[in-house]
């Protein structure tokens, strides 16, 4: 794929990673938020979370804080993504993954003052849509800035 396919293809993920998320957290709003908690699967329950902390519970009811660290987190992204060859697809679409969930978020702490969570596996904190993209993206980011041995 060129260079200028990829810049194009880059934001739109992350506009779609955003849009998705919106999407999923105004439907737990609307749905199950009245309901709480529905089970899906044995294993697997749609169950309505505002989490006023970070990921497991940790720094609980410290929104400003989170806001500051999304955006430090979101600027140093950005700084070191210049910095990147050009051809480290795997650290460039995890930054991107990592990006559009960290704006879904921030979107949440910004407008509701928690984040929305509801996928609950049970033996797991509850998260969302924009949790997933962020560790995903993590992941493909680790990957990507793995010393290469030839």
């Amino acid at each position: 794929m060129r260079e200028t396919a990829h810049r194009f293809l880059q934001p739109l993920i992350v506009l779609l990673v955003f849009a998705a998320d919106r999407a999923t957290k105004a439907w737990a709003l609307a749905w199950l938020r009245p309901r709480e908690s529905v089970k899906v699967l044995p294993f697997f329950h749609l169950s309505y979370v505002e989490n006023t902390g970070a990921a497991w519970g940790m720094l609980q009811h410290n929104n400003a804080l989170l806001i500051g660290v999304t955006v430090a987190l979101l600027a140093a992204l950005l700084h070191l993504k210049r910095r990147w060859p050009k051809e480290n697809l795997w650290a460039h679409y995890g930054m991107v993954l990592v990006a559009g969930g960290a704006l879904g978020n921030l979107y949440d702490r910004l407008t509701l003052g928690c984040v929305v969570d509801f996928l609950d596996f049970l033996v797991w904190p509850v998260f969302n849509v924009a949790d997933s993209c962020i560790t995903v993206g993590a992941v493909l980011m680790a990957w990507g800035m793995r010393e290469k041995k030839d």
